[in-house]
């Protein structure tokens, strides 16, 4: 079995992961909180900003930690289409919960309905990236492992979900936000635990993209854009400022003597 190392550049991609994975879900978290306070077609666009951001938070968390992953004795690569599928797939599930927590009628069965599926493609999203992998040698799970990942997920999923629906300050979204980036995180690495590689040496060239040539740049450009959009939150008034800021601009009349 080849050694595996899950930090090779020691703790700067668990650390940075781990804060990708925190923008994400307090991004998520703001946006789904303006979008129950409004209603038509801005509701629907801030339940898209915050899928969107929740999504690339999870899979950018996924890919930067993936950065430091090693296997003595064999060269890693990446399938370009597959790891951009896992993307697509962390966007599309993450919309459908949130969507499902935006839109329902009944919050409790909304709740579980929308974590349960956001929860399954967190984890589909982890498994088709580590199906992307490619090295020279075959890659074994730990089935119990493999279902405490996938459990996790699922409960993550679901809280995230429970507090964009109950938590409405700023202070208690960033408390929720860094539980939530280390229930991710800790999803990842124990899918990561769950990996045994039995290696067998080739000279023969891997097909596919490495980290660095493929993933580092696209998690670049994917962390820039959950910075931009944080700062468009931030700056765009909530519901209850516009709603001030109308009632000010609205003309006092003078009451007849």
């Amino acid at each position: 079995m080849g050694h595996l190392d899950h930090a090779a550049l020691g703790w700067l991609t668990p650390a940075l992961s781990y804060v990708m994975a925190c923008i994400g879900a307090a991004l998520g978290l703001r946006c789904t909180v303006r979008a129950l306070a409004t209603t038509g077609r801005s509701r629907r666009n801030w339940l898209v900003t915050a899928a969107s951001a929740i999504g690339t938070g999870i899979w950018t968390m996924h890919f930067v930690a993936m950065l430091g992953f090693g296997v003595t004795g064999t060269d890693i690569r990446y399938d370009v289409p597959l790891t951009l599928l896992s993307l697509v797939v962390a966007m599309v599930v993450v919309c459908a919960g949130v969507f499902a927590v935006g839109y329902g009628k009944d919050r409790g069965r909304a709740l579980l309905v929308g974590g349960l599926t956001t929860g399954l493609g967190v984890a589909s999203m982890h498994y088709l990236g580590m199906a992307a992998v490619r090295l020279h040698g075959d890659v074994t799970y730990d089935p119990l492992l493999v279902g405490a990942s996938v459990l996790i997920a699922v409960v993550a999923a679901t809280a995230a979900l429970w507090a964009a629906l109950n938590i409405k300050s700023p202070v208690a979204v960033t408390i929720a936000s860094l539980i939530m980036g280390a229930a991710v995180s800790s999803m990842h690495y124990t899918g990561m635990f769950a990996v045994g590689v039995r290696v067998t040496p080739s000279g023969t060239a891997l097909p596919g993209a490495t980290a660095m040539q493929f993933i580092f740049p696209l998690a670049v450009g994917l962390g820039s854009y959950l910075f931009l959009t944080s700062a468009f939150v931030a700056l765009s008034p909530t519901a209850g400022e516009r709603a001030a800021s109308a009632s000010a601009q609205r003309p006092v009349q003078s009451v007849a003597p």
